[in-house]
């Protein structure tokens, strides 16, 4: 696989975030994610937030198209906030995002994670898994 384009990613996952409220108790697309898998597809995702859990994060949507294309081998994963005022913020996966995506394959635990603070892997953000 060829060197990792963080800027694209970042990009991809910006392009989607377009927070908006869906019904009275609903919104979506505060947090845009972007997956990259070991056959160089890019495959985007946004969070959808509702009442009592049911909702679900960007990275799962976007595991979600991959899976569906017959994908399920994540090489790299970036998932961005966006601000009411316009701004984007690189956050981390969350802890069930993480292991879900280890979940899908079992090297995913091995996929790239951009932070501000470096690149990790998923086993680094989430050692002592439960398996």
């Amino acid at each position: 696989m060829e060197k990792i384009d963080w800027n694209r990613m970042i990009e991809a996952a910006k392009a989607v975030c377009r927070p908006r409220q869906l019904s009275k108790n609903s919104w979506a697309a505060s947090v845009g994610a972007a997956l990259l898998t070991d056959r160089g597809n890019l495959y985007t995702g946004v969070c959808i937030d509702t009442p009592c859990s049911m909702g679900f994060c960007a990275e799962h949507a976007a595991a979600a198209a991959m899976v569906t294309t017959g994908e399920n081998r994540v090489a790299a994963v970036v998932a961005v906030h966006c601000g009411e005022d316009g701004s984007f913020t690189v956050i981390p996966p969350c802890g069930r995002c993480r292991e879900f995506l280890c979940q899908l394959h079992d090297d995913n635990y091995l996929a790239q994670v951009y932070l501000n603070e470096g690149v990790f892997t998923l086993d680094q953000l989430l050692p002592h898994r439960w398996e």
